[in-house]
């Protein structure tokens, strides 16, 4: 079974993919989307779940610090159903707090890179934390 994660923001789609047997979860791309123009990037996700045979996919979900969802959760569950929509595939959410963040600091400590290119590889690494954090609730 085959896993797709998405870091869902308002600019750029992060997308991961677990290996086969569902323990890890590697990066993929960035998929670069416009919400105020109702671009939504589902053509490229489409052929990415196809090339990778997913089965399944997990979003993000930003919820506030206190457990509450703002609108930042709400155009996620909007993107999740146009994925039910348009894929025809389950969609799970994923409590993503800190995972931006988190990915970060793992950026800054790891290696020397710059604000401009982490800012092109955050959302890729954000959606991958988020498919291992499901990966890992899945196989505890």
């Amino acid at each position: 079974m085959r896993i797709m994660g998405l870091d869902v923001g308002s600019r750029t789609v992060g997308v991961a993919v677990s290996d086969p047997l569902g323990w890890t979860a590697q990066g993929v791309e960035i998929i670069p989307i416009d919400e105020e123009q109702q671009d939504f990037g589902l053509d490229r996700l489409r052929v990415l779940i196809e090339e990778y045979h997913v089965d399944r996919v997990i979003i993000g979900l930003p919820k506030n610090m206190n457990n509450t969802e703002g609108a930042r959760a709400e155009a996620s569950r909007n993107y999740g159903q146009m994925v039910i929509d348009q894929c025809h595939l389950p969609v799970e959410f994923q409590d993503e707090r800190l995972t931006t963040v988190q990915a970060e600091r793992m950026l800054v400590e790891t290696a020397d890179i710059s604000r401009q290119k982490r800012k092109k590889v955050i959302d890729k690494l954000a959606a991958v934390l988020i498919l291992q954090n499901y990966l890992d609730r899945l196989n505890m």
